[in-house]
């Protein structure tokens, strides 16, 4: 499911602001973006993500700011500057240069004054990426629940018209057997030309090609999936993988039913099953 969600939180100087994205994926993949100096908070919001998100490909940024304060802080060398004095003072002396070593000309050589990064405090920064990130999930929770909504509305909606599908080729059943008796009679006559006709080899053909047609096995494990597609539905926890593998079973038993029995009627009704099932292959690929 797509959804977005962004937080923010401050303990202390630590300032941190969070915003996670979401999209379609068949597993929980997740990156996350974050200042080098917070890097080895990594595992844990990989963590936090993946017990809330149970499917999707997740991207997480972060940003830190240090309230009140630069992000460096100036460090001298003093070791450095201290043979630079005495270079400079010596160099002063054999070339006989008026005036005195000042402490500008220190300051100014390479490396005297440099800026590193202020340490980060780990824990009331970790505590704040806590914080922000609760509230970012919270936020992508909320629109991914409002899709998922409008996603079951229109699973249910394909699923009621597989049934009334899959009814209507079971109620055609008795009567294809009945149009293939019928046929089957018409033409035996024709060909007998007045020669008497074994019944009973007639009942053993009609027997033959109602075993070989019967689809009612087929139907019935369709509706099976059906049921349990919906009740997949309605729980809480995570089933669109569950999900993906009945559309594969219900796709298996309407293909065998379309190869069994090649009357138009049920012919017709099958490719309108097996398109709505695509519809919702691809449905559920957004379900969490």
């Amino acid at each position: 499911m797509t959804g977005f969600g962004a937080g923010q939180a401050t303990v202390d100087a630590e300032e941190l602001s969070v915003e996670v994205r979401s999209w379609n994926h068949k597993f929980c993949e997740v990156k996350v973006r974050l200042p080098r100096e917070l890097a080895s908070l990594e595992p844990g919001i990989v963590k936090t993500v993946k017990d809330r998100v149970a499917r999707g490909s997740v991207e997480v940024f972060i940003k830190r700011h240090r309230l009140g304060e630069s992000g460096g802080a100036p460090a001298v060398d003093i070791g450095l500057a201290r043979e630079y004095f005495e270079a400079l003072s010596t160099l002063a002396r054999e070339l006989r240069l008026a005036g005195e070593v000042r402490m500008q000309d220190i300051a100014a050589q390479p490396g005297v004054i440099s800026v590193k990064e202020r340490e980060v405090d780990l824990a009331k920064a970790s505590k704040a990426m806590e914080t922000s990130l609760g509230h970012a999930l919270d936020r992508l929770t909320e629109m991914r629940e409002l899709e998922g909504k409008a996603i079951e509305a229109d699973l249910r909606a394909r699923l009621g018209l597989i049934q009334d599908l899959a009814g209507q080729v079971k109620a055609l059943g008795p009567r294809v057997l009945a149009e293939y008796q019928q046929r089957l009679s018409d033409r035996v006559a024709e060909l007998a030309r007045g020669v008497a006709i074994d019944p009973q080899r007639l009942a053993q053909e009609i027997a033959f090609f109602a075993e070989r047609s019967d689809i009612a096995e087929e139907i019935t494990r369709l509706f099976s999936h059906l049921d349990q597609f919906r009740k997949l539905s309605q729980t809480p926890e995570p089933s669109g993988r569950k999900m993906e593998f009945l559309v594969q079973e219900m796709n298996r038993e309407v293909n065998t039913a379309g190869s069994k029995s090649q009357h138009p009627e049920i012919s017709s009704r099958v490719v309108a099953m097996k398109a709505e099932l695509e519809r919702v292959r691809e449905q559920v690929q957004n379900v969490e």
